[in-house]
């Protein structure tokens, strides 16, 4: 089969630049229509002009070469938590399939895989399906419809589903920065990197959100993924029979404060924010055709949850901070069941890596690379 370049790379290189296509023929030394062959797979440069191709618009290779169907289908798939408005850029992708890469070695190192994972087969974010989804997934987890969806529960669904957490300390972040799910198709394996520099209210909505990815691997790293994960995690952590008691008591509360206080006591006994059961208490008296609660997302909902945060998951889990590297990679395993550093300490005895890998690994400081290897390594 014949071997093509990677178009959209090099247009994405040449925007960059400022470039035509015509300036980097130029550069390269061939003719204007030789590019235009190129970037159309009619013809591939030879070895000196494809390594002028790679040094002239800064490309590796892997970058610069179009992978074959086998490698494309073993790419790593990435999916960021979307948030608000911000936009994952090309930059962002590269970054977390090149950490999907170097997740690959340690793929040995981990507990035997097991053979039976869940999957939602038919995933919808539509009222009644996504109920019917999230009722069956109690179900199975034991647990009731009006139950508490604690934090060891859904730990121990990730590692049921062969799907490692990677608790990082990213500093608090305006952006998708607070969760990363990296799938390896290759091995049938998925990290999850949580950003524990977050609130607690919200952590637990994005491991439920994570979640769903679990469940949903073909949905990975698509918008429609991350608008069903969303759906998932609400429904998931508050579902209807909840939303409906919490409506009813919020409906006969006089005055708006009462409202939001209403709202505010099943927010704090479920461990989640304001704003999920906000959303799905609206989600349930639309889906009744019931009168919507008279509250402004922006100016009443939004503006109680920004005055009234919990602490940051970080400065729960650690006293003080920032943690010594042994009590970091003992959280990792005690408090979220991770087997993620047994296995990294195990492929760094092996193989003699140097901190460089735990940097890039990790996407942290040198400084701090340095000192996770020490302890990873010593002894």
């Amino acid at each position: 089969m014949q071997r093509t370049l990677n178009a959209e790379s090099i247009k994405l290189a040449l925007l960059g630049k400022g470039w035509s296509q015509k300036e980097l023929a130029a550069s390269v030394g061939v003719s204007a229509q030789s590019v235009t062959n190129w970037l159309q797979g009619a013809d591939f440069p030879r070895p000196d002009k494809l390594l002028k191709l790679a040094t002239t618009l800064r490309l590796r290779l892997d970058q610069l070469v179009a992978p074959t169907a086998e490698r494309a289908a073993n790419q790593p798939v990435v999916a960021f938590r979307r948030r608000a408005a911000t936009k994952t850029t090309e930059a962002h992708i590269a970054k977390a399939r090149a950490m999907g890469v170097l997740l690959g070695p340690l793929v040995p190192h981990l507990p035997p895989l097991r053979a039976l994972r869940t999957a939602i087969a038919q995933p919808s974010a539509a009222y009644a399906d996504l109920q019917r989804t999230v009722a069956q997934t109690r179900d199975k987890l034991g647990l009731g419809q009006q139950a508490v969806l604690d934090y060891a529960t859904l730990i121990g669904e990730f590692a049921a589903n062969d799907a490692f957490l990677v608790p990082v300390l990213w500093g608090p972040q305006q952006h998708h920065g607070n969760a990363l799910h990296i799938l390896l198709p290759a091995h049938h394996v998925t990290f999850v990197y949580l950003n524990l520099d977050t609130y607690i209210e919200d952590f637990k909505f994005w491991m439920a959100h994570e979640l769903a990815h679990v469940y949903t691997p073909d949905l990975a790293g698509t918008d429609a993924g991350e608008d069903f994960a969303d759906a998932f995690a609400g429904a998931l952590l508050f579902p209807q029979p909840l939303a409906a008691a919490a409506y009813r008591e919020a409906a006969e509360a006089p005055r708006k404060a009462g409202v939001i206080a209403a709202l505010q006591r099943y927010a704090q006994a479920h461990e989640i924010s304001l704003f999920t059961v906000y959303r799905q208490v609206q989600a349930h008296a639309k889906a009744e055709g019931l009168p919507a609660l008279a509250l402004d997302e922006k100016t009443d909902v939004h503006a109680v949850r920004n005055h009234q945060r919990g602490a940051l998951v970080s400065a729960l889990v650690f006293d003080p901070l920032p943690p010594e590297p042994a009590a970091y990679i003992a959280a990792a395993q005690n408090v979220f069941g991770s087997e993620f550093f047994h296995a990294l300490r195990r492929m760094l005895h092996a193989h003699g890596t140097g901190p460089g890998y735990v940097q890039q690994l990790l996407d942290i400081p040198m400084a701090d690379a340095a000192a996770l290897h020490h302890a990873l390594t010593r002894g």
